[in-house]
């Protein structure tokens, strides 16, 4: 393979690209528009093949070199971040899963690295719900006489849908004791549609809408990797530990932005009767030390998280998912108490702010919720 290696994985001028991604923020948020623009930048950028294996072109960037760049990213635009994210999770996972015929990892990793390709994993239905919680998909992958697949059901919440070139569907197959896993299917493929179902409170620009799959043809070898479902139940801490450090890592980057309108907010607000900038008040001064002290701790935990799983002590599966939850109300903290300080300012559209307090709400329900993670972290201390 002749391909060029990214001689750095991430940006020389990371400031340079956060303020071009968040130029571009309000509006993909106001239009609820799929932000193209973004995805083409960190693919200029050489960001999109980060965590694909050096061997097919891509910088082969462990966990903490994603969790930086997913802060860097989120802090310009959190769709855009949450976006990135998936990429860079979806494609180290499949870089380790050695269930994947070689030929497709390396089709997948050199599509990121070539053309930009996204890549995100579709679990979520509207009958199943996370498959966190249990149960079997309903979308059915049946083997054919010749080897080939078809591929029927629904996916909502697909995060990235109008920008993925390729989808890692979780379906069950149609055996009497069925097993479930992960499909590969390609955008575009025949039987494949989107409809546009996204629009939330938050996040408004992952285009995460519903993806439809009626009687999808596929490759023999595009199931991945289908399994018994008691197969699946086993902990699986690379997961745990990418889950807690990449989504602390972008929600921690929505909370700088919001720290940073704030600052430049308090110190050029000039109230008449206070004849001084309010950055002079203790009483901000107090409020902004807490944000600063909730911003560095998430900042140590995610690069201690992740430089130990990069080292190969990955967190136990509790305590990695006690962190996710810690780290996303540390974020949401911070940019609650930023909007206090800003008062009405922090709720006009006008202004960023509001913006980062509708996104910084949506790392709670990602999995595990608080409740979940607490529960597990519960159970491993008092039922070991």
């Amino acid at each position: 393979m002749s391909l060029a290696l990214a001689t750095s994985p991430l940006p020389p001028d990371p400031a340079a690209l956060i303020e071009e991604l968040a130029g571009r923020a309000a509006a993909y948020d106001r239009e609820a528009s799929f932000p193209h623009e973004n995805i083409a930048a960190l693919h200029r950028a050489g960001l999109l093949g980060l965590t694909v294996p050096r061997a097919y072109g891509g910088a082969g960037a462990g966990l903490a070199e994603a969790a930086e760049a997913i802060g860097l990213v989120a802090q310009g635009c959190a769709s855009t971040g949450l976006i990135f994210a998936m990429q860079l999770t979806q494609q180290a996972a499949l870089a380790r899963n050695e269930r994947v015929s070689p030929a497709l990892r390396a089709r997948v990793g050199m599509d990121a690295v070539r053309q930009g390709a996204l890549m995100n994993a579709l679990r979520v239905e509207p009958e199943l719900g996370s498959p966190s919680r249990g149960g079997l998909p309903r979308t059915l992958v049946r083997r054919q006489a010749d080897g080939s697949l078809r591929l029927s059901g629904r996916k909502i919440y697909s995060t990235g849908a109008p920008g993925l070139s390729w989808m890692l569907v979780w379906a069950r197959d149609d055996a009497e004791a069925p097993n479930i896993g992960l499909v590969l299917v390609p955008a575009g493929a025949p039987g494949l549609r989107i409809e546009e179902s996204w629009d939330h409170l938050g996040m408004r620009a992952t285009g995460s809408h519903d993806v439809v799959f009626e009687d999808v043809p596929l490759p023999g070898d595009h199931a991945l990797d289908l399994r018994p479902p008691a197969a699946w139940g086993a902990p699986d801490p690379a997961f745990g530990n990418w889950n807690a450090a990449t989504l602390g890592a972008l929600y921690t980057g929505i909370a700088r932005a919001a720290r940073d309108w704030t600052v430049t907010f308090l110190r050029h607000r000039v109230p008449t009767g206070l004849g001084a900038p309010l950055a002079t008040l203790p009483r901000m001064q107090e409020k902004m030390g807490e944000i600063e002290a909730l911003l560095a701790a998430n900042k140590r935990l995610i690069a201690s998280l992740a430089r130990d799983f990069d080292a190969g002590r990955a967190a136990p599966m509790a305590e990695a998912h006690a962190l996710k939850s810690l780290l996303v109300e540390n974020a949401v903290r911070a940019v609650e108490t930023a909007a206090g300080l800003a008062g009405n300012h922090a709720h006009s559209r006008r202004n960023p702010l509001e913006r980062h307090l509708r996104d910084v709400l949506c790392g709670r329900v990602h999995v595990p919720t608080a409740e979940a993670a607490h529960v597990a972290a519960g159970r491993a201390a008092l039922l070991p």
